[in-house]
């Protein structure tokens, strides 16, 4: 943590109040006091020297940018919630908000709004945003110097509403444009290797028809997660599925319930992720540790059942919760490239005597291992975070290669129409995937290395 003091972020609010009349006869000053003085002193000094007058309206905003904008130098995720954004904070819970479809995070490099993962079938997708874009203006707005919840708000909407985003991507010269109709946006995170010829609207399991090795593809952890993942790998098995490939790349993450849940299907036994402070410690209580039932294990038993998990540089949080304990209790390996690295818990903390909150990150999430999976604004390339593939399964796709995998995964999941009804399935074009076949040639080996029935 930064050398910033968060005990003004809850006085702040109150100090904003009566602060104004705090003078020299106040009690001999500590530290603490010190920096809360510091606020309440440039408060003062804006209320009688500035250019213009400050109305209300004005002084509480200002309040509220000195505690983001403090907020933001300790990491991306810790935020001040005022009223209007509490309120929208506590309603998402089902899953569904009207928007274009676009999971967002804060490039740590440009401090730029990231598309971590743009939704299968929202608008969103279906024009062409990828993962990695960069968010420059809404509706022509610059937003580089507005927080992140502050543009999040400008791209949700109401649905059948229009919308330009402008965006930069990797290997282009010039910014794209967006024009977007906003829609009520509901993930269906589970999918699988290519659409079914006779109703695209259902998935083709396999990767390798022939080995049986099966394809799931999870795009994110919402309620549905583990139940759609569940009847997917039932569905698989019963067409005769005797390894699985778990694609976690370009997954954002989403509820922690579901990546322990998730992870809970494949183990029986061990811990599936705690946590520790942000220096991967777990020695600080109160400690968190979830552990794998015994009960409700799929695709068993394990030794008969080899599987693979697949990450990318965009596979973060929940996603990397799972690949870990899969890692780690040797259930699967891990082919691909490092993980995104986010692997922190944040609280949302009422203020006193306020309608408002501030979300705080108060741990980070640690492997079964005990490694940390959290990559701070100060970590380095050499440092322990994320997940990283097993030895001598790292593949690194080129600029061309990661743009045809997107438009791949774009092709996929775009569905024409109907069979019947005047629409039509059209195949993805042909895409040589090379995490996929590195994955194959792990499982297909294994298969082959498995001791034959009845010998």
């Amino acid at each position: 943590m930064s050398k910033w003091n968060l005990a003004w972020v809850v006085l702040v609010p109150v100090l904003v109040a009566v602060g104004l009349v705090v003078n020299a006869t106040a009690p001999p000053p500590d530290k603490d006091y010190q920096l809360v003085r510091s606020v309440v002193d440039v408060l003062a000094e804006v209320d009688r020297n500035y250019v213009r007058e400050l109305s209300p309206d004005d002084k509480k905003k200002l309040v509220e940018e000195m505690i983001n904008g403090g907020l933001s130098r300790l990491d991306e995720h810790s935020t001040f919630f005022n009223e209007d954004e509490l309120t929208a904070f506590n309603s998402q819970t089902d899953g569904q908000f009207g928007g274009v479809g676009v999971m967002l995070g804060l490039d740590p490099k440009t401090q730029f709004l990231r598309v971590e993962s743009p939704v299968p079938g929202t608008p969103a997708y279906e024009a062409g945003v990828l993962a990695g874009d960069l968010i420059m203006k809404v509706d022509d707005k610059a937003v580089e110097k507005l927080r992140a919840d502050e543009v999040r708000g400008m791209i949700k909407g109401k649905p059948g509403t229009t919308i330009k985003l402008t965006i930069a991507r990797e290997g282009d010269k010039e910014p794209r444009e967006f024009v977007l109709k906003r829609a009520m946006i509901e993930i269906h995170p589970v999918k699988g290797f290519a659409r079914t010829a006779a109703d695209p609207a259902k998935w083709d399991w396999f990767a390798d028809p022939a080995a049986k090795v099966a394809f799931i593809r999870l795009v994110g952890f919402s309620e549905k997660t583990d139940k759609e993942l569940k009847e997917a790998v039932a569905e698989a098995e019963k067409q005769g599925a005797k390894a699985l490939i778990l694609d976690l790349r370009d997954n954002p993450g989403g509820l922690l319930s579901q990546a322990v849940a998730v992870s809970d299907l494949f183990l029986t036994e061990g811990t599936i992720v705690a946590t520790g402070d942000r220096r991967g410690e777990a020695t600080k209580p109160p400690r968190r540790t979830y552990t794998a039932k015994a009960d409700g294990t799929v695709f068993e038993p394990a030794a008969d059942r080899p599987m693979v998990v697949l990450v990318n540089r965009n596979s973060a949080s929940a996603a990397e919760i799972v690949a870990a304990a899969l890692q780690d209790h040797h259930r699967a390996a891990v082919v691909g490239e490092r993980s995104f690295g986010k692997g922190s818990v944040q609280k949302v903390f009422p203020l006193p005597n306020s309608q408002a909150a501030v979300k705080l990150t108060t741990e980070a999430w640690l492997t079964p291992a005990g490694k940390n999976i959290h990559r701070w604004p100060d970590s380095k390339e050499a440092d322990e975070w994320g997940v990283k593939p097993d030895a001598g399964n790292e593949v690194k796709l080129t600029d061309k290669e990661r743009t045809a995998y997107y438009q791949h995964l774009r092709d996929l999941d775009l569905v024409k129409g109907k069979p019947g009804a005047g629409g039509a399935a059209e195949a993805a074009k042909t895409f040589a995937d090379p995490v996929i076949e590195k994955a194959l040639d792990i499982l297909r080996a294994k298969l082959k290395a498995l001791p034959a029935k009845g010998a």
